[in-house]
């Protein structure tokens, strides 16, 4: 019974999700700094899929000019980089204010970060619900931790096959006390791995990484099968030690989307440890939620055994269709 009610709840998951195929979130980004007073180089990065780019635009105060349009297609990407300088009265950019237009009507997020001369450093994150903010004249480093914060939470709720792996994990094991362990290797393994790769101690290609870390859920599933067909798994013996491998992994992926984020060269540590947070607070959300449920459920008393095999399947399905396709994208 106990161990039913989880598998129906990784179905009722995979059903309701409507991002079931996506991993990353890709907020446009956008990269302003003074080279020179009251002159700025723009760098404005936007998400794009084939041929389709997101029309969403930076928008000044009027006594700011943009110049110098330059564009560079990367792969799911456009950059445009631009000249951003004062009018004749000088007008500085702190204190004015900047809108993203065409925010309200799509679904992303926008990075701000603002690096000035004297060393200020500027971030926040615009969203379609408040696509203005007013540049604030002194540097914040809550800014900086509250953004980055969310973005670490937006990525791991919203990074599918992550939480699928976590999903598997609370299915293989048995007892709260088993699971907070497990959580907590999955936690200090990707904390490791993406604070290296972000330092840049440890590069690892990021498409290899993916197509692993669709593995890694692909085991999972099977180690399922197994325990049902009542065979010992080293999961469930030392689902610590799977948890910490495999989680080495997942950070990697972490770094890769913090990577292509973007972080305030100023202050590396602090985003990187807010992003982190971020991610373990998402992370302890979902798990809260599928516990939560779980307990809900339980009060059912009949399940039928056939559902038992039902959600190892569909995970193992949807991560064996990753593996292939996360595969071919850097085979070809």
């Amino acid at each position: 019974m106990s161990r039913i009610v989880p598998w129906l709840l990784a179905i009722a998951w995979m059903l309701v999700t409507p991002t079931l195929w996506a991993h990353e979130i890709r907020p446009a980004y956008l990269q302003i700094e003074e080279t020179a007073p009251a002159s700025y180089d723009v760098l404005w990065k936007v998400p794009s899929r084939g041929d389709r780019v997101i029309d969403i635009t930076p928008s000044f105060d009027q006594a700011l000019k943009l110049s110098d349009a330059r564009e560079t297609l990367l792969d799911g990407f456009v950059l445009y980089h631009y000249r951003l300088t004062a009018g004749k009265d000088n007008t500085e950019l702190p204190g004015t204010r900047l809108t993203i237009d065409k925010l309200p009507s799509t679904t992303i997020d926008v990075l701000v970060n603002i690096r000035l001369l004297e060393g200020g450093e500027y971030s926040f994150l615009l969203q379609p619900s408040e696509n203005t903010v007013t540049i604030p004249r002194e540097p914040d480093k809550l800014g900086v931790l509250t953004t980055y914060a969310v973005l670490g939470i937006e990525h791991i709720l919203e990074g599918i096959d992550h939480l699928l792996f976590v999903l598997a994990l609370i299915i293989l094991v048995r007892g709260f006390g088993q699971l907070v362990k497990t959580v907590t290797a999955f936690t200090v393994a990707h904390s490791i791995t993406l604070g290296m790769s972000t330092l840049g101690y440890v590069h690892v290609p990021g498409p290899p990484v993916e197509a692993t870390i669709a593995l890694s859920i692909l085991f999972l599933a099977l180690e399922i099968l197994r325990g049902l067909k009542g065979k010992a798994t080293l999961t469930g013996r030392m689902p610590w030690l799977v948890a910490f491998t495999f989680g080495l992994l997942h950070g990697f992926g972490f770094a890769g989307a913090l990577t292509e984020i973007g972080l305030p060269q100023a202050e590396i540590p602090l985003a990187l440890a807010a992003f982190n947070v971020g991610v373990e607070l998402g992370q302890l959300i979902f798990v809260g939620m599928v516990l939560l449920l779980i307990a809900a459920l339980r009060r059912r008393q009949h399940w039928p055994s056939a559902a038992q095999k039902v959600p190892p399947y569909a995970i193992g399905a949807v991560s064996a269709f990753w593996v292939i396709e996360r595969v071919w994208a850097f085979a070809v």
